[in-house]
């Protein structure tokens, strides 16, 4: 920060020079000003001496010219090179207010308008913290001064869970939510900060949170490790193990969480058969579907379409959600062409292919790239998900 104020005042000497320049100028023109004037009374006095001189006798008159010339040569010879006087309409006493107001009003609008604390957080955070609560102290000043940023509001968030602070935490996961918008990984976190700020009771609003953040990603750990705990304090072991699994299913092989998952699962068993229940079998995970289909241009439309031409080859359910659940994009002149559309393409992570048992396959031509819009189509009747025979598509009929 002393740099900043350095460079500042640098450049505040800079401004003020400008400012008070004309006015030391200002005063060089006032001396050479006062000797001129000095020159002239010195030339009037002699030339009243001469015209004395003149009237007592003791000069005639050619001596009365030439001395009246000689004092005029004097004259001339002191004022030569003096500057014509410049007449100052604005006076001495505004350049110097000005020298003063202008840094005091630049300091004030800086303090008002200006960033000084954004600048030292940014010089504060190329600093690693010397502690956690100095972290959390740095995370609290950039939210206060940049109150729209969902990273800052986060990443404060993250700190006061850690801190074991889970009722300032649920407050801030809310505010980055407002921000944000209610993305599945902030409604979990949010839920977790709840929960534990509740004392670990389970509430309405905890449900609608979790239940929110897996309809829009089933795979959310978050919400899926949350809904395991709230399970396991509640005796259900068999919904606890359900949900861990899935969690655990997530996690990469190297991930340091998996065995205290894994420990936590084999208590919910242990529970669960000590009380004479039995595990339940996770049912039999889906088979990923793979659809194979050959895209084809009808000749009759050979001649009406360009080879740069956009075509977008997708399959959508036909009873769910009109968003493709697996595309893919080539041009005209790859036709005729064979793709394979499967879970792998999905265009979100809860819209695939094998979560539906019947879909449409889809080719659009747009000559304007816009997969939603375009000149020709074609389309299949509906197929099982789980079709393994190949397909073929052709793009025949206009594009309404």
């Amino acid at each position: 920060m002393i740099d900043f104020w350095l460079a500042a005042g640098l450049l505040l000497l800079v401004a003020l020079s400008f400012l008070l320049i004309p006015v030391l100028r200002g005063r060089r023109a006032q001396l050479e000003e006062d000797r001129t004037a000095l020159n002239v009374a010195l030339y009037q006095e002699r030339v009243a001496e001469l015209q004395t001189q003149l009237e007592e006798g003791v000069l005639d008159a050619a001596q009365m010219d030439t001395g009246r010339a000689e004092a005029a040569r004097e004259l001339l010879a002191d004022t030569e090179g003096v500057a014509a006087p410049r007449v100052a309409r604005l006076g001495k006493p505004l350049p110097l207010l000005a020298a003063v107001l202008v840094p005091v009003l630049g300091l004030g609008l800086y303090l008002h308008f200006g960033a000084s604390d954004k600048v030292e957080l940014t010089r504060e955070f190329a600093q690693a913290p010397q502690s956690m609560e100095e972290m959390t102290r740095r995370l609290e000043r950039a939210v206060a001064a940049q109150p729209d940023s969902a990273e800052g509001l986060y990443f404060l968030g993250r700190t006061y869970m850690a801190q074991d602070r889970p009722g300032d935490a649920a407050k801030i996961f809310e505010r980055t939510v407002n921000v944000a918008g209610r993305e599945p990984e902030l409604l979990g976190q949010w839920a977790q900060a709840q929960y534990f700020a509740d004392g670990k009771k389970w509430s309405d609003k905890i449900q609608a949170l979790t239940d929110e953040a897996l309809k829009a990603d089933p795979k959310e750990v978050t919400s899926l490790g949350l809904l395991g705990i709230a399970a396991f304090e509640s005796q259900r072991y068999q919904d606890a193990i359900d949900y861990w699994n899935r969690l655990l299913a997530q996690l990469p092989p190297e991930d340091s969480s998996r065995g205290a998952l894994e420990g936590g699962i084999a208590k919910a068993t242990e529970k669960l058969e000590a009380g004479g229940g039995k595990v339940a079998q996770a049912p039999a995970a889906k088979h990923a579907a793979l659809l194979k289909v050959t895209v084809d241009l009808a000749p009759a439309l050979k001649s009406k379409v360009q080879p740069g031409d956009s075509v977008f080859i997708f399959a959508r359910a036909t009873s769910g959600p009109p968003a493709p659940l697996a595309a893919k994009r080539l041009t005209v002149a790859d036709l005729p062409v064979t793709v394979e559309l499967g879970d792998a393409d999905a265009m979100m992570p809860q819209l695939k292919l094998s979560n539906f048992p019947e879909v449409q396959l889809v080719a659009r031509i747009s000559r304007a790239g816009q997969p939603t819009a375009g000149e020709w189509i074609g389309r299949s009747q509906p197929l099982a998900s789980s079709t393994t025979a190949p397909q073929t598509l052709t793009i025949d009929s206009p594009d309404k």
